[in-house]
């Protein structure tokens, strides 16, 4: 591939101490997905090292293995909904012991230092968060590595307590889907007394229909599939609405406070913010591989309606999401695999073929492991 920049398979660089790992991997943009053996450096001081037993399957693994979005390096080991169990920690690690349950989202390390890394928004880090994998490792100058993977070593501060009373596999793509929606649901203050939209409903979108209505929020999903109706209300919406039905829409015109937006493909935009009341706000949280056409300037000005951006959350409000969660016994829908079937899952995700997230039972990867 044109600009391509390829590491060598293992991350034992600057004299870290390294131990083997094994993963599934994509070799390139074309190829699926595959059994791929690599090296994590061996916990230092303030390392957490989780044995992964569960990992889910969000879009943007698709999106960067494929190199949809630029950038890809090879070989990829996506995954950033990660659940296991503490094996080891550093000397200096006092928030976790061996046998705890921990998570792992989309950010392994930022720069500590910055204003919004001050301010606890590591995601907005003005140096680039380390992503969990297809980032450059600090640590070791090569690249990191994902969560479709037996085993993960990662910097305390980027690990995050999991709920007792929630189902491991389930909780799993709170890490991601859950503070993705969860984050621009609490920055905006959605609560009781206010009306808030969900536009979509798959693996974001549940979510956040999920999180909105433990909030108080009288929820109303937008949808364009009539099918999803009854999932809608079961889910926790007040109201369902196909958006294609321009009647449904314009008897909701200025009524809503939020509108979270989780389509993660070009579309219209006018409709939604014609729904905004004065002052309202829509936040798009889906990211699609071309944009949005822009929308009529004209439904911003004339109501001071605004539309915004919202990138996952920082580690504190990453694990308030958590809490929050395990007080309400939130967790996804999912479908649970075994690894083999991953690249299945990835064309059918594509399809928006799944209730509503796909999660990779590790045990499987074990299985095979050991067969090899």
């Amino acid at each position: 591939m044109g600009g391509e920049t390829v590491y060598p398979e293992s991350n034992s660089h600057k004299g870290l101490k390294a131990m083997k790992a094994f993963g599934y991997a994509a070799k390139s943009a074309t190829s699926p997905l595959g059994p791929f053996q690599f090296e994590r450096r061996e916990p230092g001081p303030r390392d957490v090292e989780i044995d992964i037993l569960f990992c889910g399957v969000c879009h943007s693994d698709v999106h960067t293995a494929r190199d949809e979005w630029g950038g890809a390096v090879y070989p990829v080991v996506p995954g950033h909904e990660i659940v296991g169990r503490v094996t080891r920690v550093g000397s200096d690690v006092t928030k976790f012991k061996q046998g705890d349950l921990a998570g792992v989202g989309c950010m392994v390390d930022s720069c500590r230092h910055c204003i919004n890394c001050d301010d606890g928004l590591e995601q907005y880090c003005d140096h680039d968060f380390t992503g969990t994998y297809n980032s450059v490792d600090k640590r070791s100058g090569g690249v990191t590595y994902g969560g479709y993977s037996n085993t993960i070593v990662v910097d305390d501060h980027f690990v995050l307590r999991m709920p007792d009373n929630l189902d491991p596999a389930g909780a799993a793509p709170l890490l991601c889907a859950g503070i993705t929606t969860y984050s621009p649901l609490r920055q905006w203050g959605v609560g009781k007394g206010q009306k808030v939209g969900v536009v979509g409903l798959g693996g974001l979108g549940h979510m956040a229909v999920k999180l909105a209505h433990a909030m108080g929020a009288h929820v109303v999903l937008f949808t364009t599939s009539p099918n999803k109706i009854e999932d809608g209300l079961r889910l926790g919406a007040d109201e369902v609405v196909v958006s294609r039905d321009a009647d449904a829409m314009a008897k909701h015109n200025g009524t809503f406070h939020f509108i979270l937006n989780t389509v993660a493909a070009p579309h219209n935009l006018d409709p939604f913010l014609a729904l905004l009341r004065r002052d309202g706000t829509m936040t798009l949280v889906g990211a699609p591989g071309e944009p949005h056409p822009s929308p009529n300037v004209f439904n911003l000005i004339m109501k001071r309606r605004r539309l915004a951006g919202s990138l996952i959350g920082g580690i504190a409000e990453t694990q308030e999401m958590l809490d929050f969660c395990g007080q309400h016994g939130i967790v996804s829908d999912i479908e649970l695999i075994p690894i083999d079937r991953i690249n299945e899952a990835w064309d059918r995700m594509v399809r928006s073929d799944v209730k509503y997230r796909f999660v990779i039972d590790m045990a499987s990867l074990k299985q095979e492991t050991r067969a090899a």
